[in-house]
């Protein structure tokens, strides 16, 4: 590899040279703001409460759940994508409060985030690329901590040491540094909105690259993330790290013992670009770290180029193994007057297309034509704006943030397995969906709830109210999965909205279908009935259902089938419906009123509940221990005409019919 002699290096700062309490924009000609202004609120000012070294450090503070206004950037002298990179500083954060900076990608700041490094106050500490975590670590709040990147920009081969342990090399997807963000907040990976840290001896250096003739590098290695058992196709990023244009070249790619190969022609890399090779065939993700090895080789028809060292690279695969029938959910609160939405979209996708099976995302509009008032009322007392996300109903976190919280909870065995199935009555517009629940372990039955959700994928609208609002229109906000590229709002007529909640039944918390007492290995099969808008696609449909601990407020599992699955599996009528053998309902239709007739119920006690298809209730009363053949009037004179569904108790049996109701 060839190294220019020439060093660029410089200690930034230790903040001795300064008087405490001068503002650091306006006394250094280093450092500057995110807005370029100085000596106001978002610049920092010395102080002498703390320092690593020397009696001087820089202090940022907040409370604010996004952070600010302090908002201090140190350039690196230019935007590096070649040669040697080094970064180190000292950060204490202090107890229960986080710490956040960053580096940006481009001289013009706000453009690309390279790398987010986050100090949660829980002493956990995350790197990021805004797209997957490429560091994960602990430190010790309350204590001065260092942290320093060792990156090899050829390469994309990227170093983080805390206290001079290493935590191994990754890769980025942006390649690229430019400056230094601080930036107080605490709002990711669990953090509590309360931010508060001391900076000392920040220092880097640049070596810089000579290009040879000929070079092809490989760069970064993509379409990698997945759960054992998934199956991966991955995309091999090569680099012209040379000054001659590359035509051709051909790729191996070997995981598991197999290898792909491709010969790649007609590529016309000019000196510094990229080029994506997409890999035509796929490996399976296997249990335990297992290195995936990409080599570019034959560049240009030649035996070997100017740099041997960059043709290859080596990431490890340590796939996790997903507990059998476990299903993760992601709910996001969205609504397209929402400017940061999309963020929410292009992460709700991610998963969706990373994790599949394994992933139920549900997103809960709000202000929209889109909203499921029942859904969206209930889960506006969870979160605090918008856009937000619950994992499994935990804590609130921002949308491009599911990933962490998926990960741990796909490990963990659920209570129940839920297989969902549906038949379609086209004449009468009824959706019949069956849940059926096959529990693991010993439970008490009233202990968990259950609930029926149907989303739809591919939503669009030629109304006002399906353009969405956009801040990441031109770019000034980052790269946010194209919307940088899209006008603000984006017009109706270009938009397409996935996991679009359309239903959830019956209610928001669900109810308890099972025994009082179920049995490791019992099947218990709820059913519902469900009219479908005619302006829903059947073929786009999904339908989830969610298991809720009610000790916990959490899903504790989900089951989740496209519409073309659910009609496949078939719709299973609830052994428990043929409890209630002698349950009959007239009139039916009902203009003013109908009676619920019940046979023999032994003495056990009666509870009639009445929702809408879209799971609202309407009526509900419990009636004690009733004697046999008992009549019960229900006034139907004030619903609007419609169908609901009738559900009768008695005892642990559970019935449901419909109800049709007409003016």
């Amino acid at each position: 590899m060839s190294v220019s002699s020439v060093l660029f290096c410089q200690v930034a700062d230790d903040f001795e040279s300064y008087e405490v309490g001068d503002y650091l924009g306006v006394e250094s000609d280093s450092w500057t703001t995110w807005s370029g202004t100085v000596g106001g609120n978002e610049d920092v000012q010395i102080t002498d409460a703390d320092a690593s070294s020397g009696t001087q450090s820089i202090y940022f503070e907040s409370t604010a759940a996004n952070g600010g206004p302090q908002d201090v950037v140190l350039p690196f002298g230019g935007a590096y994508n070649t040669g040697f990179f080094e970064f180190s500083t000292n950060v204490k954060v202090e107890s229960g409060k986080g710490a956040y900076f960053n580096f940006q990608a481009n001289e013009t700041i706000g453009q690309e985030w390279a790398m987010n490094l986050y100090m949660v106050q829980d002493g956990n500490l995350y790197v990021d690329d805004s797209q997957s975590i490429i560091f994960e670590s602990t430190y010790e709040p309350d204590t001065w901590v260092t942290l320093s990147f060792n990156i090899n920009l050829n390469t994309n081969e990227w170093e983080l040491l805390v206290d001079g342990a290493s935590l191994g090399v990754s890769q980025n997807m942006i390649n690229q540094v430019a400056s230094l963000d601080l930036f107080p907040v605490n709002n990711s990976y669990g953090g509590n909105s309360q931010s508060g840290f001391y900076i000392d001896d920040i220092s880097f250096a640049h070596t810089p690259y000579t290009l040879p003739e000929l070079n092809a590098g490989v760069t970064l290695i993509s379409g990698t993330n997945g759960l054992a058992s998934q199956e991966i196709s991955p995309t091999i990023q090569v680099r012209n790290l040379g000054t001659s244009e590359i035509t051709s070249f051909d790729l191996s790619v070997t995981y598991n013992g197999e290898t792909i190969t491709e010969s790649i022609s007609g590529a016309d890399i000019s000196s510094l670009e990229y080029y994506d090779a997409d890999m035509s065939d796929f490996f399976e993700l296997i249990p335990g770290e297992n290195d995936i090895v990409a080599t570019v080789s034959n560049v240009n028809g030649e035996a070997e180029d100017g740099d041997p060292a960059d043709d290859t690279k080596t990431n490890t695969l340590d796939p996790l193994v997903p507990a059998p029938g476990r299903v993760v959910v992601g709910e996001e609160g969205t609504g397209t007057w929402c400017q940061w939405c999309p963020r929410g979209a292009v992460f709700m996708d991610f998963m969706e297309d990373t994790y599949g099976e394994f992933w139920a995302g549900i997103a809960v509009h709000n202000q929209d034509p889109m909203v499921n008032s029942i859904y969206d009322s209930n889960f506006q007392q969870l979160i605090g704006g918008y856009p937000a996300s619950l994992v499994d109903r935990g804590s609130e976190i921002d949308p491009s943030a599911m990933e962490a919280p998926f990960l741990d909870r796909i490990l963990i065995p659920p209570t129940a397995i839920i297989t969902p199935g549906a038949d379609w009555n086209e004449e009468e517009g009824i959706l019949s969906v069956s849940l059926s629940t096959v529990f693991q372990e010993n439970v008490q039955g009233s202990d968990y709830n259950l609930a029926l959700v149907i989303t739809e994928d591919g939503v669009t609208g030629n109304t006002s109210g399906y353009a969405q609002v956009n801040a990441y229109a031109g770019g000034n906000n980052g790269p946010m999965g194209g919307y940088e590229n899209l006008p603000n709002p984006v017009p109706a007529s270009q938009m397409v909205y996935d996991h679009v909640a359309r239903i959830i039944t019956p209610g928001f918390d669900g109810d308890s279908p099972f025994p009082e007492s179920v049995s490791a290995g019992e099947t218990v099969v709820s059913n519902y009935y469900i009219e479908l808008d005619d302006d829903w696609e059947n073929e786009n449909l999904h339908v989830v259902g969610i298991l809720i601990d009610n000790s916990t407020d959490r899903i504790d599992n989900a089951g989740d089938a496209t519409y073309e699955q659910a009609i496949n599996n078939g719709f299973i009528l609830g052994l428990e419906e043929e409890v209630i053998s002698s349950f009959n309902m007239f009139p039916n239709p009902s203009t003013d009123e109908s009676v619920i007739e019940l046979g023999e119920t032994n003495g056990q006690n009666v509870t009639v509940s009445v929702f809408t298809l879209d799971g609202r209730v309407v009526a509900q009363r419990n009636y004690g221990n009733v004697a046999n053949n008992m009549q019960i009037p229900i006034s139907t004179n004030e619903w609007p005409a419609g169908i609901y569904l009738v559900q009768v108790q008695v005892g642990e049996s559970v019935t449901n019919q419909k109800l049709t109701v007409t003016r």
